[in-house]
C-alpha cells in the first residue's frame, strides 16, 4: 500500500514539474473568453468516471499571435481540435504531456460538469469534480469553472 502511495506521489510531483515549465496564468487573456469555443487552453468536461480533455493546437500557418482564432481553408479550428477521454487518475499525467503550445493563456485550464448526463448522475459527477479540481490544485493548475451548457462563467 505505501508503495502504491509514493509511486503515485512520485507520478504527481513528475507532472508538476513538467506543469512548472507553463509560465503562470494570465488572467486578462482568459477571463475576456465568453464560449468554449473560443477557449483556447486546455478544457475538462467531467463526466461519473472520465473526463474529456479538449485540446485545441495552434494553428502555424495563421498570424495570429495566439494561433488559435479561426484558422485557414486548410486549418480549421475544428480540424486542430482533439477530445481525449481521460481517467482521473490519468490527468496529472496528460496534462503534462501537452505541448506549451496549448497553453497560450498560461497554467490555467477550464472545467465544467457534462451539460449531457442524466440527472442521476449529478451527485457522482460533482464529485468527480471536486477531485479533479484538488487534483488541479496539488499540481499548480489554475481552475476557471464554467457552469452547463450556457457557457457563463462562475466569476
Amino acid at each position: 500500500m505505501r508503495q502504491a502511495r509514493r509511486a503515485e506521489q512520485t507520478k504527481m510531483d513528475e507532472a508538476r514539474q513538467q506543469l512548472e515549465q507553463i509560465p503562470p496564468p494570465s488572467k486578462n487573456r482568459y477571463l475576456a473568453v465568453r464560449t468554449q469555443d473560443a477557449y483556447a487552453n486546455p478544457f475538462l468536461v467531467v463526466h461519473p468516471q472520465t473526463v474529456t480533455l479538449t485540446i485545441i493546437y495552434r494553428d502555424q500557418l495563421q498570424g495570429d499571435p495566439n494561433g488559435v482564432a479561426g484558422g485557414g481553408l486548410l486549418r480549421p479550428a475544428k480540424a486542430r481540435k482533439q477530445e481525449v477521454d481521460v481517467r482521473p487518475d490519468d490527468l496529472p499525467q496528460a496534462l503534462a504531456a501537452l505541448s506549451p503550445d496549448v497553453w497560450p493563456y498560461g497554467r490555467v485550464v477550464a472545467i465544467e460538469e457534462s451539460p449531457t448526463a442524466p440527472k442521476s448522475e449529478r451527485v457522482a459527477i460533482r464529485r468527480n469534480v471536486e477531485a479533479t479540481i484538488e487534483t488541479l490544485n496539488n499540481l499548480g493548475v489554475v481552475v476557471d469553472e464554467w457552469t452547463g451548457s450556457s457557457g457563463a462563467l462562475l466569476r
